[in-house]
């Protein structure tokens, strides 16, 4: 079973974020999406978000399954920590937070990503090693 990432493919810290997963995910868990792609769009729209809101990263847990979920901002960030176990797994005492204030807090890096992390002028294109975890259609690709 599979957990689909969706992220902001011209985000610096997302590209991060999805190479931090990348070097960490030894079970090989984690598929990844820009939400600028069409199977993203689909997705978050079937889960009546909006794929245009490019602030907020989703997971879908359990990918394609009859228990398939949605997740966002900090509950999203807070699983993918947890799921890669380690000293990762410790994140799990925030989930004692509230939504609200984990939330908040995404919020709050998420507006200043783009300044903090720099921006791309479009999707960055993955590693030919790991394009295969990348499940989006390359519409907005560069090289």
């Amino acid at each position: 079973m599979a957990d689909l990432v969706l992220y902001d493919g011209v985000c610096g810290l997302c590209n991060r974020l999805n190479q931090f997963i990348l070097k960490r995910d030894s079970g090989d868990r984690f598929r990844f999406a820009a939400l600028q792609s069409s199977i993203a769009g689909e997705l978050v729209q079937r889960y009546g978000r909006d794929a245009s809101d490019l602030n907020t990263v989703y997971l879908i847990v359990n990918y394609r399954a009859p228990d398939e979920r949605l997740l966002s901002k900090g509950r999203a960030v807070l699983y993918v920590l947890r799921a890669l176990g380690g000293i990762w797994s410790s994140a799990r005492i925030l989930e004692l937070l509230p939504s609200r204030f984990l939330d908040r807090l995404y919020d709050f890096v998420a507006r200043r990503r783009y300044r903090w992390f720099g921006r791309f002028d479009a999707c960055v294109v993955p590693q030919p090693r790991d394009r295969s975890k990348f499940l989006d259609d390359g519409a907005a690709r560069r090289r």
